[in-house]
């Protein structure tokens, strides 16, 4: 797809405007890494419902503390970006404009999320899309890195890997 002279200084102004917006918006983080709160747990919580489906109630994973073990362990500069992007969508004003949801992260239906999480997934703008791949990787991995959901995908540990863990 080519962007025309008019779109490309479109984009870069909106673009800016985010960040500019996103910058004074954002709370710096006390300290280094990413220190999370009940924000991000229901953060967290409605992106899980909304990119994997309803979570069995009978058997339920702690996907959310998955979640937050794996960012834990990246390097701090990624921790920092995490911080920001979850700022961003904890904020309002950015919640609504640059996600579409317009009631807190809780109260958000499942479909709200989804189209949310479609809209960022198919975004035009490389920003996007990055938020949308970081969130679907934290997810996914928090998700099938608990040996509670691999009967439901029929995985079975290797015999050698069975002492290790």
């Amino acid at each position: 797809m080519r962007l025309t002279r008019r779109e490309l200084l479109h984009t870069g102004l909106l673009g800016g405007l985010a960040l500019t917006l996103a910058g004074r918006l954002a709370v710096p983080p006390a300290a280094p890494g990413f220190a999370a709160n009940l924000a991000d747990r229901q953060l967290l919580a409605a992106l899980a419902r909304g990119m994997l489906g309803p979570l069995p109630a009978s058997a339920p994973l702690p996907v959310v503390d998955n979640v937050l073990t794996a960012i834990a362990g990246l390097p701090l500069a990624l921790q920092a970006e995490l911080r920001q992007l979850f700022d961003l969508l904890h904020n309002p004003l950015a919640r609504r404009l640059l996600a579409g949801v317009a009631v807190p992260w809780p109260d958000a239906s499942d479909e709200q999320v989804r189209a949310f999480l479609q809209r960022w997934r198919h975004s035009r703008f490389s920003l996007p899309r990055s938020g949308y791949q970081a969130l679907h990787s934290l997810l996914y991995a928090g998700w099938y890195g608990d040996a509670a959901s691999w009967p439901g995908i029929d995985y079975r540990l290797p015999a050698m890997m069975k002492g290790l863990l």
